[in-house]
């Protein structure tokens, strides 16, 4: 194979295209691991570093910033050079920052990495959709976002029983060191077989990122704190500054051709509904499995290996649903496949509140519930992913991309703080309350999925990719 510049109108030619889609699973695969993985890691970095839980938490926390708060920017900076560009420094960067967490002397300087290394896999998140896009049909983009959404579910699942199987013969430092060959595969694919994007060499606008990590890393980090320990004063803090950001954040975008907060976008009513429905449908998934975990352990009294079974026919269920969401979603109605997978995901949500505790039957039930949540959550994300990056403009799937991975975040940033706060108020846990909470957003998402229709009824939607959407309704 060749490096090309020829730009394809509607997906690459194969074997091309399936050499770019393998080379984007790969790295979306390493970067969801990472994410997952250090939380079975994490008692023994603390005894090897000697140091305390709380402190080492920073090498989950780093990670999680750094993701966030880079997310827009460099989703901003692969339109400006080009994704293929971003894809190759992003991937690189985490594969020096995985060998230098490996060889960390101190918990310090493997937080720095960490940092490094959320960069590096914050372009990666950030552009992942827009490649896709670019490297397929418009006809087979469901499908190929369904295969996005079923990695990232098999990865997250899989991340605590990779990291056991990994620390059961060896140390914590080649839950790192397996990233480089990985890397160095991802590099070498991505170099001959992703697409050629026309750079539209945007000034990059650093004042607007500055600005960036100001409000979505005070907001993240005030979200995270809520329900701690932490001092109020610090959490207010926290979200004025983020508030304050952010309010500048968007004023400046008003006034940019290209805005890294992509307001454009955002006008765009099927866009901002699709941004809307996915921050409700996160924040109603991890309330359910922030709050769950604790309530079959502390309540049901399960072991802490049971919970974690118990726990994983949800994601299970969701890798099986959405590859083929998504190509129902290139068949048929998006919107009525979001509308849809919404309802069941509250259905089977409300649905764990009706299961009577210390019945010889309960497990049984739980795992029924769960796999009810996995199959409306995957009936929901490939479509919703799909529309989302069709209504905007082909030139602004970087835009689009980032806000897509950016909602995501900031919905379980979302979810987690309110589960902590259920969690934490009252005396006995309430399951009936906090549940009833999650379907109640998994329900606002479904509204916002079915408000989709009036958009395209009335013909406020993106020009861009929006026909075969309208058609199809």
């Amino acid at each position: 194979m060749k490096i090309s510049k020829t730009i394809h109108a509607d997906g690459l030619p194969q074997p091309q295209r399936s050499f770019a889609m393998i080379a984007v699973l790969l790295t979306v695969m390493m970067a969801v691991l990472d994410g997952s993985i250090m939380n079975v890691a994490l008692p023994a970095i603390a005894q090897d570093q000697n140091v305390s839980p709380a402190h080492a938490i920073w090498v989950i926390t780093a990670y999680q910033l750094a993701v966030v708060v880079a997310l827009l920017p460099l989703s901003a900076l692969g339109e400006a050079i080009g994704f293929r560009k971003v894809y190759l420094a992003g991937m690189v960067i985490f594969g020096i920052a995985s060998a230098l967490c490996a060889y960390s002397p101190n918990i310090e300087f493997l937080t720095f990495a960490r940092v490094l290394q959320g960069l590096g896999g914050a372009a990666l998140m950030s552009i992942n959709a827009a490649l896709m896009r670019h490297s397929v049909p418009q006809a087979k983009l469901g499908r190929a976002i369904g295969l996005i959404a079923m990695v990232v579910s098999i990865s997250a699942a899989a991340g605590p029983t990779i990291a056991s199987a990994i620390l059961a013969v060896t140390t914590w430092h080649w839950l790192f060191l397996i990233n480089i060959p990985i890397s160095i595969i991802a590099i070498v694919l991505g170099t001959f077989a992703l697409p050629y994007t026309k750079p539209t060499r945007t000034r990059f606008d650093y004042i607007s990122a500055f600005l960036n990590v100001l409000a979505f890393g005070g907001l993240i980090s005030a979200l995270g704190n809520v329900g701690t320990q932490s001092h109020p004063m610090l959490i207010a803090g926290q979200f004025v500054i983020a508030i304050t950001a952010g309010f500048f954040l968007v004023r400046r975008q008003f006034s940019r051709e290209r805005p890294m907060l992509p307001l454009d976008l955002l006008a765009r009513p099927v866009f901002a509904c699709s941004i809307g429905s996915s921050i409700a449908g996160f924040c109603a998934q991890f309330i359910a499995f922030v709050a769950l975990p604790f309530y079959f352990h502390d309540v049901l009294h399960y072991s802490a290996v049971d919970t974690g079974l118990l726990m994983t026919p949800w994601p299970v269920a969701t890798a099986i649903i959405a590859p083929i969401a998504g190509r129902l979603a290139d068949r048929y109605s998006p919107i009525h496949l979001t509308g849809i997978g919404m309802g069941i995901f509250a259905i089977g949500l409300f649905a764990v509140t009706l299961i009577p505790a210390g019945s010889p039957h309960t497990a049984l039930a739980i795992i029924a519930c769960l796999m009810i949540c996995g199959v409306g959550f995957g009936l929901f994300q490939s479509p919703n992913n799909r529309l989302m990056m069709t209504s905007a403009p082909r030139d602004r799937s970087g835009g689009a991309g980032g806000m897509l991975a950016t909602a995501r975040l900031t919905g379980q940033s979302v979810g987690a703080a309110l589960a902590a706060i259920l969690i934490g108020t009252g005396g006995a846990f309430d399951l009936t309350a906090i549940m009833g909470v999650a379907a109640g957003f998994a329900l606002i998402s479904a509204a916002i999925c079915e408000g989709r229709k009036y958009a395209i009824r009335t013909g406020i939607i993106a020009p861009h990719g929006a026909d075969a959407v309208a058609k199809q309704s």
